[in-house]
């Protein structure tokens, strides 16, 4: 069986490099590279192979025509212009896999190769299976994947719905998930030339820069679509209005703060908090997780200052009895708390309320909103407060009509996060250090109203202690399945209730 291939490319060595891999491959049938205008008429295409004139796959018009011209079972396409090192026999085996699992497409583990300080080195990059709630715009599929021809073009054929300038990829990629999932083969079937040398508490954020705004419209309109077709898409007419006059408070509101092992920046945070201006009593509650360093002794000095200060609120230092809770159990644990507040709002061990009117200002917005949770906007800085691109993180992106339905194409809402106590309960956290607050405001949003705060309210510090501040790659992935299978719940769960209604 032959295969074509369609590889976008915008340097001439690369091409040469790239037409000689592909003529050993023992399936390659015709290799397109996809170039621009000015490239075709500079260098000439290399013996055996063609230009197609387009844009990367990020725009429609340039998918179309690659459909057009797909003339095999299954074509064989680049997601990058690095360079790449395909294995032997890659086709073959993709081939293989795709015919015996039935799929639209089929995507690798691979190898990355890095130059730094002058040597060469070739690291293993793993990949993660693709699920239901994969439906994040930054899927790691790697550099290269097959897809089936035949659905490729029935995509086309309905492509023009919408017309994208940035999101025709992803668009392709939800339409052949909702044919047949992805599918990961665990093989290192080829090597690409790594040139994102950042750790992974810098890219994080690429989705909220402003510069990308742009894109970040076309993405959504992509996913809210996949979302309707496939039964998934929440009415945002229709939530039910949480009662907000619960009597049984003995206050309005209470800070809660997780901490494991933060001798360095937990009077920071409980001064942060201890500072507030409010016209309502509210309380901090500190889950120390069992702190091996000088954290507790630091809580519980600061309990004996604030307790000998007029107008200063109650700080109530919690041990759990149980060893085994992540943040989210100390989250429960706070929650249920009979201390606990009417509102229970968010801050982390290592960051800081940007002023004296944030608790004010969340508990203004619960009520004049109705909500079950509130989200504020946050400021990047460093240890020392020095302010770090890119700047105010506001999820400006999020809108009342359909913010509940991107929410499941990004990996965050925002911060900080405050939620009604008795809904939060209900519910409960999952008893995880990471995702948790993601868990909880989906759930949240499939029934409720969320309301958003786009003037910075908290300064979230980056520094080398935090827990996301440079993972490994194993660990990204673990984290990138486990928020993928919280969307996964959630898609099912929303399916079932519209489904109902």
């Amino acid at each position: 069986m032959l295969i074509n291939g369609f590889f976008p490319c915008d340097d001439v060595h690369t091409m040469t490099l790239l037409a000689s891999q592909w003529q050993r491959q023992e399936c390659a049938g015709t290799l397109c590279f996809i170039v621009s205008e000015a490239f075709s008429n500079t260098y000439p295409c290399p013996e055996g192979c063609r230009y197609m004139m387009g844009h990367m796959l990020w725009d429609t018009q340039t998918l179309q025509q690659m459909a057009q011209q797909a003339a095999t079972p299954y074509i064989a396409l680049a997601l990058t212009t690095q360079r790449l090192m395909l294995g032997e026999h890659i086709l073959k085996r993709m081939a293989y896999f795709a015919e015996g699992l039935d799929a639209t497409m089929v995507y690798s583990d691979y190898r990355d190769q890095q130059t730094q300080e002058g040597k060469e080195t070739c690291t293993p990059h793993p990949v993660t299976d693709y699920q239901t709630g994969s439906i994040r715009d930054d899927f790691d599929f790697g550099s290269f994947v097959l897809i089936h021809t035949e659905t490729l073009k029935q995509w086309a054929e309905q492509a023009d719905i919408y017309t994208y300038r940035y999101a025709a990829w992803y668009d392709l990629r939800l339409f052949l998930s909702r044919h047949t999932l992805p599918q990961h083969i665990r093989e290192m079937l080829y090597t690409t030339q790594q040139t994102d040398n950042r750790t992974s508490g810098e890219r994080q954020f690429d989705y909220v820069n402003p510069r990308n705004r742009e894109v970040q419209v076309e993405m959504e309109q992509a996913a809210t679509h996949h979302l309707a077709q496939i039964g998934a898409l929440i009415d945002t007419t229709q939530y039910a209005e949480p009662d907000l006059s619960d009597a049984s408070f003995k206050v309005e509101a209470s800070v809660i703060i997780p901490v494991f092992n933060r001798e360095k920046t937990i009077v920071d945070a409980i001064r942060s908090a201890a500072a507030q201006h409010t016209d309502f009593k509210f309380n901090i509650i500190v889950v120390d997780n069992h702190s091996t360093d000088a954290t507790t002794a630091i809580i519980d000095s600061l309990q004996d200052e604030l307790s000998q200060t007029d107008n200063a609120p109650t700080l109530l230092h919690l041990i759990p009895e149980r060893p085994d809770l992540g943040i989210g159990g100390c989250w429960n644990h706070a929650l249920l708390h009979p201390q606990c507040g009417r509102f229970a709002v968010q801050l982390d061990s290592d960051d800081l309320y940007s002023s004296p009117n944030t608790l004010q200002s969340i508990v203004n917005t619960f009520r004049k909103e109705n909500a079950a949770i509130v989200i504020g906007s946050y400021g990047m800085y460093d240890f020392a407060l020095n302010p770090l691109p890119p700047g105010l993180i506001d999820h400006r992106a999020w809108t009342p009509q359909n913010g509940p339905n991107n929410a499941l194409r990004i990996n965050g809402l925002g911060a900080p996060r405050a939620f009604f106590t008795p809904i939060a309960r209900q519910i409960l956290f999952p008893n995880t250090s990471y995702g948790e607050d993601y868990a909880m405001a989906l759930a949240c949003s499939r029934c409720y109203r969320i309301a958003r705060i786009y003037d910075e309210l908290y300064q979230c510090r980056r520094w080398t202690g935090n827990s996301d501040a440079n993972l490994s790659q194993e660990k990204v992935n673990a984290n990138n399945s486990y928020k993928d299978m919280l969307r996964t719940i959630e898609i099912h769960k929303r399916q079932a209730q519209n489904a109902k209604n």
